[in-house]
């Protein structure tokens, strides 16, 4: 089915990203983009967020600018949203893990622990910034036995690979969890709610 609200012709809506869980998310309300990566090289702007003492959701913020206004300097003309999210437990940064190793042992660093998602987006047209937002969501996971790992990861798949937690709460991932505290786009890592409303008052969608 098509999306209903798709924004005037003359204003095309393009999302700084091939996040296919991004995208489903804005299909789902109505909103139809044009997914365009960045190729932005995000460890090296982790690296000096790092160096000079940044937040983790300070760093998130950067990123999802940093995404945004790349890609509208190639669709100057569009509304460009950028997109990031970042996991903080106890101080330590976790990113996407490389391979199912690695997974496992991300697993096991937040098993029985509460970690914090920080998830970011930015608008950006003609090279400017018009909006930023960062919204935050507290997750508890609970203790996790080897074999429960070992068969998560095979039911899983690569979708592990596909997330900075080596989860999807929209998936089997649920199962790992104790509790989680927070909005649950956030958890999916696009503050929704707050982008729409944006949109509204610029006209991307009806009021």
């Amino acid at each position: 089915m098509k999306p209903r609200f798709v924004g005037p012709a003359s204003v095309p809506l393009v999302l700084a990203s091939k996040s296919a869980i991004r995208l489903a998310l804005l299909e789902a309300a109505g909103l139809a983009a044009e997914p365009l990566a960045t190729n932005l090289d995000e460890d090296e702007i982790k690296a000096g967020m790092r160096a000079a003492g940044a937040t983790v959701r300070d760093t998130a913020a950067a990123l999802a600018e940093a995404k945004a206004m790349r890609a509208s300097a190639r669709r100057p003309e569009a509304f460009v949203i950028g997109c990031d999210q970042m996991l903080d437990c106890g101080g330590r940064w976790f990113d996407k893990p490389r391979d199912r190793a690695a997974a496992k042992a991300q697993l096991l660093a937040l098993s029985g622990r509460r970690h914090t998602l920080h998830s970011a987006a930015c608008v950006a047209r003609n090279g400017e910034r018009l909006w930023l937002e960062v919204t935050q969501a507290t997750l508890v996971m609970r203790a996790l036995s080897d074999e429960f790992l070992e068969a998560y990861l095979d039911a899983a798949g690569g979708a592990v690979l596909g997330s900075v937690g080596a989860y999807q709460l929209e998936g089997i991932g649920v199962q790992l969890f104790h509790a989680v505290e927070g909005d649950h786009f956030t958890v999916l890592g696009l503050p929704l709610l707050p982008l729409l409303a944006f949109l509204r008052e610029h006209d991307m969608v009806p009021r």
